[in-house]
């Protein structure tokens, strides 16, 4: 059953306030009170949402290109696609060809921007646009990565055996891969 009200008012903020921070994030402390008087303190990551992207790079219509990177999170080399974060000035298309060049050394001459995720939205705000590049062409760009990374071909038919792999986990990269799958079935 689908009861969704599209006018149903925002918790009030009371009071907001910086209670952590490093050199990458803040904490935000939020004080709220709904629509039915119910009141909590929440935390959330603060600052601006700059954007991100994620590549899925197509080197023909059957082959992908994934990159193998340093995960410090969980102390590992990853399986991904290529992403980054928008530059300031930047449309999210532009971002992308950039990173592309950037972390796999290759530019594209066709880039669709096919959907927006968003991740852990409870606690904080950072959207995410899944891009399609073709028509590839070799150009690399310096990038912030501190050592090079492997650039990896994947057959688009064997998802399955990549899906299945310990090493291709992050949900944003899965996201990316099926939305990719879907929408190059429909083209």
């Amino acid at each position: 059953m689908r009861n969704i009200d599209p006018d149903k008012p925002l918790p009030q903020i009371h009071h907001r306030e910086i209670v952590a921070r490093s050199k990458l994030f803040r904490v935000e402390q939020v004080d709220l009170e709904f629509s039915n008087g119910a009141t909590r303190q929440f935390e959330r990551m603060a600052g601006t949402n700059r954007g991100a992207v994620m590549i899925v790079p197509m080197l023909d219509a059957d082959t992908m290109i994934l990159i193998r990177e340093y995960a410090a999170g969980t102390h590992s080399y990853q399986l991904g696609f290529p992403k980054g974060l928008i530059d300031p000035g930047e449309s999210p298309l532009e971002a992308a060809n950039r990173e592309l060049q950037e972390e796999a050394g290759f530019g594209a001459n066709v880039l669709h921007d096919i959907h927006q995720v968003s991740m852990a939205p409870t606690f904080f705000n950072a959207t995410m646009n899944i891009v399609i590049a073709s028509d590839l062409y070799e150009k690399r760009l310096p990038g912030d990565e501190p050592e090079p990374l492997e650039v990896v071909t994947w057959p688009l038919a064997e998802a399955d055996a990549l899906l299945a792999r310990e090493d291709f986990i992050e949900a944003r990269c899965i996201a990316a891969l099926l939305l990719a799958q879907k929408w190059l079935k429909e083209q």
